[in-house]
C-alpha cells in the first residue's frame, strides 16, 4: 500500500466494500475514494449504481450471501484495478424479536448475510491477496454484539459472535502472508437499517443514545473513520482485534 500527502497511506489502494448503497458502508466508500482508493462498490439495492465512477469505482449489484457475487467482487477488483488490498465486509441484517418468536427463516436470513457473506468475501479476498503476496487488510464491520449479548438479538448476536471468531482465525492464518483482518464493533449507529420494518427506524436509534457513556448514538463517519485507519498502513501492527467503536457502550 502507497503512502498518501496526508499520512493515511491508502493512495493507490484497491478495495471492496459491500453493503455500499447507504449508511456506514457509503461513507466508507468516500472515506477511501477521498484517499485515492479505487473501489468495488457492492449491495443488493440497485442504488450502489450511483456511486459509479470510471476508473474510480466499479459497482456490482448482487447478494453477499451468493458465492458467486464474492468471487465476482474479488475478480472485478483484479481485472479493472489491477488487484486487491482492502476487503471491507460492511453488508449486514437485522432481527429483533424474542427467542421463542425467531423463526428459522428469520436466523438462515441473518446468518447468510452477516456471516455467511462475510465467510464467502473474506475467502476470495484472501486467495487473491495470497496469490498476489503484496499482503491486504481484510476489515469485518461487526457490532458490539461480538463481544455482549442483545436481548430480543438471538440470530443477530450469534452471526456477529461468529463474524468476530472468523476474523481470528483469517489473523492467524493471513499473518505469514503479510494479510491482517479485524473487527470495527460499533455500538447503534444512525443509518436506514430498521427503515424497511418499522417507519420510525432512525428515531428509535437514537432513542438508545442515553445507554451509550458518551450520550448519543454514532453517525456513520465516525464509524468510516475506524474501518478506514484499520484498512490503512496506518493499523500495520494491528490483527486479530475486535475494535469497539460504541461510544463506550461495552466499558460496563
Amino acid at each position: 500500500m502507497g503512502d498518501d500527502a496526508d499520512g493515511d497511506r491508502v493512495k493507490g489502494s484497491v478495495a471492496v466494500v459491500t453493503g455500499a448503497a447507504r449508511g456506514v458502508g457509503l461513507a466508507t466508500v468516500q472515506w477511501l475514494r477521498a484517499r485515492g482508493v479505487r473501489v468495488v462498490a457492492e449491495d443488493l439495492s440497485a442504488d450502489v449504481e450511483r456511486l459509479a465512477d470510471p476508473g474510480a469505482v466499479e459497482v456490482l449489484v448482487g447478494d453477499v450471501a451468493d458465492e458467486e457475487t464474492a468471487v465476482h467482487a474479488v475478480r472485478l477488483a483484479r481485472d479493472r484495478f489491477g488487484g486487491l488490498d482492502v476487503l471491507v465486509n460492511n453488508a449486514g441484517r437485522t432481527v429483533n424479536r424474542p427467542l421463542v418468536d425467531t423463526t428459522l427463516a428469520d436466523w438462515d436470513d441473518l446468518v447468510a448475510v452477516n456471516a455467511r457473506g462475510t465467510f464467502l468475501h473474506a475467502r476470495e479476498a484472501f486467495r487473491q491477496m495470497h496469490a498476489a503476496g503484496r499482503g491486504g487488510s481484510i476489515v469485518n464491520v461487526g457490532s458490539y454484539t461480538c463481544t455482549v449479548g442483545l436481548p430480543e438479538g438471538s440470530a443477530y448476536s450469534a452471526s456477529k459472535g461468529a463474524l468476530a471468531q472468523l476474523t481470528k482465525v483469517i489473523a492467524l492464518e493471513g499473518g505469514p502472508h503479510g494479510i491482517r483482518a479485524n473487527v470495527v464493533a460499533p455500538g447503534v449507529v444512525e443509518t436506514d437499517l430498521l427503515n424497511d420494518v418499522r417507519p420510525d427506524g432512525r428515531a428509535y436509534l437514537r432513542s438508545f443514545g442515553p445507554l451509550h457513556p458518551l450520550g448519543r448514538i454514532a453517525q456513520p463517519e465516525e464509524i468510516a473513520e475506524v474501518i478506514g485507519f484499520l484498512a490503512s498502513a496506518r493499523s500495520s501492527f494491528i490483527t486479530g482485534a475486535v475494535v469497539a467503536a460504541d461510544g463506550g457502550f461495552t466499558a460496563a
